[in-house]
């Protein structure tokens, strides 16, 4: 039976799917049928449905914290359902923190992993420990370590190897009872001596002074991103635009700013029917209303059009994009 998908992701295209399923309780993943075309979803605060969708979309909606102190460290194990930010929050709560730059990520737990969520110097999985699925295939649960789950920056094998044939359900992470704070990045290099409390304080700050709230204007978080380019290529950008935002990514590479490219490329204001590149943060698209998949397809095309011809660098969706039938990839070399 259709049912509207408008209220089920952030970015509030108009658009429906065919049947939907919200999951309470892991088990009743065993009696779900996973006939092709079927699309799992958290919050919807990543992914966008372009169009009307063929199949089936998979709400995973559990719920349960459990937390374990070892000698060392806590181990916090999380049903895929609870919404992010407010895991954030309860563990400050609790005194445990490492968390506190990861603040104000929309989105459910379940999801962190599958796009190794990250912000201000901090990636999620850093802290995971293990992640627990359901495999599709053999109908049964399963478990990866740390390593198994192939994190790099916002990859995962969930997004590779292990997609559309896992749907986790529990997440484990491991917070390590001596705090260090990470404050390498942007405002927070202003704090002298912070506590977590404080760190997450400014950390919302700065995303409520950057970010729209996608729960009051359609938007689906930071949209690109951020480009990794070689120390060369580094070199030769800094000749042109010095003063390009930058930092090191492994060794050899640098990561650049994904937003200050758009911004500095006049994109900021720009609109394609309701679609626009927010006023504050050229990271981020809003949708205004009236606006279909094609024009925001138009868009991304625009802007990636743009940051190629400017600077030699190409960008990349980093938001999750769900066609009729399929997860869909927009680049200037394949448009949907």
């Amino acid at each position: 039976m259709p049912h509207s998908l408008q209220p089920l992701h952030t970015f509030a295209l108009s658009s429906q799917c065919q049947n939907f399923v919200e999951i309470t309780d892991s088990a009743q993943l065993k009696s779900q049928c996973f006939k092709v075309p079927f699309c799992l979803l958290g919050e919807g605060s990543n992914t966008i449905f372009l169009n009307d969708y063929a199949g089936t979309v998979i709400k995973m909606a559990t719920q349960g914290i459990t937390i374990t102190e070892r000698s060392h460290d806590f181990l916090v194990s999380v049903a895929a359902g609870e919404n992010w930010h407010q895991l954030v929050t309860y563990l400050l709560e609790q005194g445990i923190a490492g968390f506190e730059n990861l603040a104000l990520i929309p989105g459910t737990v379940g999801a962190a992993p599958v796009q190794n969520i990250g912000a201000y110097g901090v990636e999620i999985a850093q802290f995971i420990e293990a992640v627990d699925y359901f495999d599709i295939d053999s109908g049964s649960f399963k478990s990866l370590t740390n390593q198994q789950c192939h994190f790099a920056y916002r990859e995962s094998v969930f997004k590779h190897a292990l997609k559309n044939k896992a749907v986790i359900t529990q997440v484990h992470f491991k917070l390590s009872k001596i705090w260090q704070p990470v404050l390498s990045y942007g405002p927070l290099q202003q704090l002298k001596n912070p506590t977590p409390q404080q760190v997450c304080a400014q950390v919302i700050q700065t995303r409520n002074s950057k970010l729209p709230n996608p729960y009051k204007l359609a938007n689906a978080g930071s949209f690109f991103k951020n480009p990794i380019i070689t120390n060369s290529e580094l070199a030769q950008l800094i000749t042109t635009y010095p003063e390009v935002p930058h930092y090191p990514h492994g060794a050899g590479h640098h990561k650049v700013a994904a937003g200050w490219l758009i911004e500095q490329a006049g994109l900021k204001g720009y609109k394609i029917a309701g679609i626009e590149v927010h006023q504050q943060q050229a990271l981020v698209l809003v949708n205004h209303g009236n606006s279909t998949g094609d024009d925001l397809i138009n868009m991304i095309a625009h802007i990636q059009d743009i940051v190629l011809t400017r600077y030699n660098i190409s960008l990349e969706h980093e938001v999750r994009l769900i066609d009729q039938d399929n997860e869909c990839h927009i680049s200037l070399e394949q448009s949907v």
